[in-house]
């Protein structure tokens, strides 16, 4: 591999943290500059990896050492930010969503076709041992041919530990839009993409209480749905079914289970890198030896493998065009709820390349 790709971080948030703390361990990339609207944490950021501060956005895109972005800006500003890049000629990587709605998504897209310039988009957790691994298993046939999969994300809601937990509870916010894109983008990965969906969703409170910090006792609106319950149909013809929940008190769910027509595979969470992966061929559950997956386990693995595809010229696993998909089918699935109905997915993407180990 030749010379590191030179990364200008945008937000320095409380996400930056898990993305620094990889950047160092990460030959691929190195961080040359960061600007947040906030001074105090772009400096604290930046003296982490000896990068410098920039005061604007504009400032950190005119420089000649940073040959792409990391966006770590908040989800209302992620299209607007990427697109900055792109026409700076910088490539982008950013945290999801890859935007707000389908537009932003596909003028992002069309703007990365235009420029030729690369778009990643996180969860790149779907990259690790512990995704990947289930990945090869159902590659190599060990489960015959995948048949369903059931994904289950459920909590009690964030409020009883955020203290400022509303805009969970907003239009962009919800359980799907939270956390959805750890779930779907594995799917995605384990089963190919989604061609059609069918939904249910439900709001069993109107009102919600914070549980800690100065606001304790507050209550507040609840403007969204937060029980959504779907089936997608996979292009293969697997059939998922997805339950994302801030009313579940307490459940004895996996976080994913894929089952074929010779066996059955527990995935680990999604949200994690690594874990145990389990297969069932009718004779108890056994763990499967580690096969595969991204040899950085952190948040900015996503990031390496852009780098190294840039380098090997091949396409990177953590695209946009995955990323968009999978907001369209979250997007799809809420129409059909609303809909009561089965709802086409109209977008569509290449299932990505394994990551061998």
């Amino acid at each position: 591999m030749g010379e590191p790709l030179r990364i200008g971080m945008v937000g320095a948030g409380k996400i930056s943290g898990a993305y620094l703390a990889t950047l160092k361990r990460l030959g691929s990339v190195r961080l040359t500059a960061v600007t947040d609207l906030d001074s105090a944490r772009a400096r604290e950021a930046a003296a982490q990896a000896d990068a410098a501060v920039e005061p604007s956005l504009r400032h950190l895109l005119s420089r000649d050492d940073v040959d792409a972005v990391l966006n770590l800006t908040i989800p209302a500003a992620h299209a607007e930010v990427t697109l900055a890049a792109l026409r700076a000629g910088k490539h982008v990587y950013g945290e999801k969503p890859l935007a707000a709605d389908r537009a932003e998504a596909e003028a992002v897209l069309a703007a990365a076709r235009a420029t030729g310039l690369r778009i990643g988009c996180a969860p790149d957790t779907v990259l690790g041992p512990g995704t990947q691994t289930a990945r090869r298993a159902v590659d190599d046939g060990l489960i015959g041919t995948p048949v369903s999969a059931t994904a289950f994300m459920t909590c009690f809601g964030h409020e009883k530990w955020h203290p400022d937990p509303e805009f969970y509870y907003r239009p962009g916010g919800g359980p799907l839009l939270d956390m959805g894109p750890y779930y779907l983008s594995a799917l995605v990965h384990l089963l190919g993409p989604v061609v059609k969906v069918t939904g249910a969703s439900s709001r069993p409170r109107e009102r919600r209480t914070i549980g800690s910090g100065p606001r304790a006792g507050h209550r507040f609106p609840v403007e969204v749905d937060t029980h959504i319950t779907g089936v997608l149909q996979h292009a293969g013809g697997a059939l998922s079914t997805l339950i994302m929940s801030f009313d579940v008190r307490a459940a004895r769910l996996p976080r994913i289970e894929v089952h074929g027509t010779e066996a059955s595979l527990s995935v680990p969470d999604p949200n994690t890198f690594d874990g145990p992966v389990e297969i069932h061929r009718g004779d108890g559950w056994q763990t499967l030896p580690v096969s595969a997956g991204h040899p950085v386990a952190g948040r900015g693995a996503g990031l390496a493998d852009l780098a190294e595809a840039l380098s090997e010229g091949r396409p990177h696993r953590a695209s946009a065009e995955v990323a968009a998909h999978v907001l369209d089918v979250m997007l799809t699935l809420m129409d059909a709820a609303d809909q009561s109905r089965t709802l086409p997915v109209t977008s569509g993407c290449a299932r990505p390349a394994p990551v061998a180990h």
